[in-house]
């Protein structure tokens, strides 16, 4: 049967007629709107970020993290061409209004426009940070791109230079639309709608957490909103200032990170699951659904027992492989403190991974989490998706919320422990230490890394080793000071972990590449692929003398190093 295995990241409609998918399990799916049936599908070489359709309904350009983009035909999802010189993933590709182009944004920082045969058009440089997503004006001369440089650029394709550059005050801006008078409707991480017309620019305090997701419908002049605060706002954009029409809460298994109109009142979603989601915003329904889970594994912890415990997209814990817990909602790491394991997501929750009982409840969702010793007592920091840390003391009445630290300003990726030191790393490749002892911040590097940082991990003696999308391995002594060092991957590391004496480090990349690190040796000693599909997470299992690699397919790989 045709489904998703990984989370739903990019959706498009086209009229009544079809709905298009790109998930991170490679798969772009076409289905039939009327039946929710799956007609075709194909795939990229790696995780699938968004699809469109041209306007006409006869095409589709689909974007990857295999740094291309393709084009194909429809309904068949033949390909046409492949739009191939990004050096990064393409977020986000856009068809041009009337003619045979199509613009790409590429977290290479660059924005290009090709023509249906796949040769490259122009190239337009200019951004200093990762290029999130991309748009045409209405007359089909300019583009419209967004950075996490926190700019917004406007770039002439008759010129073929940067005719606008508006910023946004540092504020990463990962969606943009356009009205057909050249309206700029934009959504930033603060979780406000900037609207930017000639006449200068109103900003609108939107959500609780950043926007994620902005979707004009020109036709029907009607703006959708989708933030990691778990809703959907729909707004009436006929006036200057954006009208609240509607609000919902967006179900456990939405991902706010892609929806689209569709036939005459519905918005289709991406979701955790194997298909989409329905909302009807004329009765303010959810079509009542059930959307299947899929079986990828976000992260993988060995129990002082050594019994492989796993999370995943659809919340599922398992132990040994059987089911011990249902939280209800895509969680991404598992951490043990004390007697308890704990996990969390997209929710915002923190759960107990043995019970699926909820244990805290934040305003955002929860990336990661460590263990480590206060005041003689086990404590857990948890770093959320706005930037915080958030302290809890294991205690014997269970578990007890602290405090709140500010680490970044930027989504929390990566916490760790060493020698009564916290260490964090964030979305916007700043680095921080934290004292165990009197959770004062001691130091924050900015520019820890050149692009997004992913994970870390305590190696012992307040040394710390963290990973990006930059490709290289950091190695972090007590004086803040890190050894770069260059790592066999060529695609970006999403995870790290280390034995238990700090000696070997590990890496893992959404490519599906595991390597290890000897630190005695300097050498790497591990180079494997044990499966194409990503690297969710690494753990080291000291009873089984082993790394373990969970992935988005679904299982678990044991790397001996």
């Amino acid at each position: 049967m045709i489904a998703h295995r990984g989370p739903i990241s990019g959706i498009a409609a086209y009229q009544d007629a079809y709905v298009l998918t790109a998930g991170y399990d490679n798969q772009i799916i076409l289905w039939e709107m009327a039946s929710k049936e799956p007609l075709t599908r194909t795939w990229h070489d790696h995780l699938a970020n968004q699809v469109a359709f041209s306007p006409d309904g006869r095409l589709a350009v689909t974007s990857s993290s295999d740094y291309s983009a393709r084009l194909w035909a429809l309904p068949e999802l033949r390909l046409v061409a492949v739009l191939a010189e990004q050096t990064d993933d393409v977020e986000m590709s856009a068809f041009h209004p009337h003619r045979e182009l199509i613009a790409t944004a590429s977290r290479d920082h660059n924005v290009r426009v090709y023509d249906f045969k796949g040769s490259l058009v122009v190239t337009f440089t200019g951004h200093t940070a990762d290029v999130i997503s991309v748009e045409w004006s209405r007359d089909g001369d300019e583009i419209i791109s967004s950075s996490d440089d926190g700019t917004i650029k406007r770039w002439s394709m008759s010129s073929r230079r940067l005719v606008a550059d508006l910023d946004m005050e540092g504020v990463e801006t990962d969606t943009v639309a356009i009205s057909t008078d050249g309206t700029i409707y934009a959504g930033n991480d603060n979780g406000q709608i900037i609207v930017v017309t000639d006449d200068g620019r109103t900003t609108i305090d939107a959500h609780e957490a950043g926007i994620k997701r902005v979707v004009l419908d020109h036709r029907r002049a009607l703006l959708v909103t989708l933030s990691y605060d778990r809703t959907m706002k729909l707004w009436d954009v006929r006036d200057a200032e954006p009208v609240i029409t509607t609000t919902t809460d967006l179900p456990a298994d939405v991902w706010p990170r892609s929806c689209a109109f569709a036939g005459d009142s519905q918005l289709v979603f991406a979701t955790f699951g194997a298909t989409y989601r329905i909302y009807d915003y004329r009765s303010g329904k959810w079509v009542d659904e059930d959307v299947p889970p899929t079986p990828g594994v976000n992260a993988v912890l060995a129990d002082a027992a050594s019994r492989v415990i796993t999370v995943g997209d659809a919340g599922i814990v398992k132990r040994d492989g059987e089911t011990i817990a249902e939280t209800g909602s895509l969680c991404n790491f598992l951490v043990a403190v004390g007697d308890r394991v704990l996990t969390g997501g997209q929710l915002g929750k923190l759960f107990d991974a043995t019970t699926g009982a909820v244990v805290h409840q934040h305003r955002s969702p929860l990336n990661c989490g460590v263990a480590f010793t206060h005041d003689n007592r086990p404590h857990v920091l948890i770093g959320a998706y706005t930037g915080e840390g958030l302290v809890f003391e294991l205690g014997d009445q269970g578990l007890r919320f602290v405090t709140e630290l500010r680490l970044h300003g930027n989504a929390v990726k990566g916490v760790a422990e060493s020698d009564g030191r916290l260490f964090s790393v964030a979305a916007d490749a700043s680095a921080t230490w934290c004292d165990g002892n009197t959770l004062e911040v001691l130091r924050t590097v900015q520019d820890g890394h050149t692009k997004i940082a992913n994970g870390c991990v305590g190696l012992g003696q307040g040394y710390f080793a963290s990973i990006s999308r930059d490709l290289r391995l950091r190695i972090w002594d007590p004086q803040f000071t890190p050894a770069v060092i260059e790592t066999p991957h060529d695609h970006s590391i999403k995870c790290v972990s280390a034995s238990s004496d700090g000696r070997q480090v590990a890496t893992g990349g959404y490519h599906g590449r595991v390597c290890v690190y000897d630190r005695q040796a300097d050498s790497w000693v591990v180079n494997q692929r044990p499966t194409t599909a990503g690297i969710s997470s690494l753990s080291y299992a000291p009873g089984l003398g082993c790394f373990l690699a969970s992935s988005y397919d679904g299982n678990v790989y044991r790397v001996d190093a």
